[in-house]
């Protein structure tokens, strides 16, 4: 089990170097903002451009996974819904948004890393095909729910189906991460390799994608804290650490995906609440402080929980 938290540790070390350079004023957070950007927008897309254009699928289908996942997913974010509105009185709204904070997984920043680190690059390919699907899904649930929410409580007319997901897809056309994506998808299908010195190009920008991912995050955490709402964050933080994991590696298994990619799926649902929940909740105006007591609690925790399920899987 030591072994397995020393190797887990220096993910959130550097999360921690981050949060310190901006704490002891090295550098401002708007640096860091800067960085993240890099990460979003350059970074992390060729990684996913790389491993999608070079991956071994071996036949595996993705639905599987998806299924695997998402049923995981689903199951934490109605639980963390009727905690919010049965035990603690909260409304609709913050049902929703506790959901949110429950089931989204900081894929992209601390995930992508702990899984390169953890399972390496054979588990980066279970890892792409979620994330292909893992904001539209994510973004279009919490918004619709959120929407219908404020319907229901403030009255008024509120936006069709047709025109939130309208908004979505216009938003996603143009994400840097579905770029990525679909890029490596068509060098894929046709075939196509890249040439040596735009392949080594490419292998170093997406290589310093998961240090550089971790410092920015890092360096973003001085903006959330626990302001408030501890009781029912922490509750939203335990279904984040251990019952969305639980759940993803309970479906896996009964659904008999290999051992790299059920890891890779567990590993990812056991990391922190990723600063999506901190989007929606500034989106619609409300829940501020339970989407940021959230990232916060699970982030200081994290590195003790996906060392246990680091463990459990071996």
């Amino acid at each position: 089990m030591s072994a397995i938290f020393l190797d887990v540790l220096p993910i959130f070390v550097m999360i921690l170097i981050g949060w310190l350079i901006v704490k002891v004023g090295l550098m401002k957070a708007e640096v860091g903002d800067a960085l993240s950007d890099f990460v979003f927008k350059i970074a992390v897309p060729l990684l996913l451009f790389r491993t999608i254009a070079e991956a071994d699928f071996k036949g595996a289908s993705p639905f599987r996974l998806w299924i695997a996942y998402f049923s995981g997913v689903a199951i934490t974010w109605t639980a963390a819904h009727i905690a919010a509105t049965r035990f603690f009185g909260r409304d609709d709204r913050i049902g929703v948004l506790a959901g949110v904070s429950s089931a989204f997984a900081n894929t992209i920043f601390i995930g992508l890393p702990l899984v390169q680190r953890t399972v390496g690059d054979k588990g980066l390919v279970p890892l792409s095909i979620l994330i292909a699907v893992h904001l539209p899904v994510m973004m279009i649930i919490g918004t619709i729910l959120m929407e219908r929410a404020e319907h229901k409580i403030a009255g008024g007319k509120g936006r069709s189906i047709v025109a939130v997901l309208r908004q979505i897809a216009s938003n996603l056309v143009r994400n840097p991460l579905v770029i990525g994506l679909a890029g490596g998808a068509l060098m894929h299908l046709l075939g196509w390799t890249m040439p040596m010195p735009v392949e080594l190009v490419v292998d170093q920008i997406a290589g310093v994608s998961g240090p550089v991912a971790l410092i920015s995050l890092g360096m973003a955490l001085q903006q959330y804290g626990t302001s408030g709402n501890v009781g029912i964050a922490s509750v939203t933080s335990a279904f984040k650490l251990l019952l969305l994991p639980a759940c993803v590696w309970t479906t896996s298994h009964l659904l008999g995906l290999e051992s790299d990619w059920t890891a890779a799926l567990v590993l990812i649902s056991a990391v922190p609440t990723g600063v999506n929940a901190w989007l929606i909740a500034n989106r619609f105006g409300v829940g501020h402080s339970l989407a940021a007591s959230t990232i916060t609690l699970t982030t200081a925790l994290g590195a003790i929980t996906v060392s246990f399920w680091a463990y459990l899987l071996g």
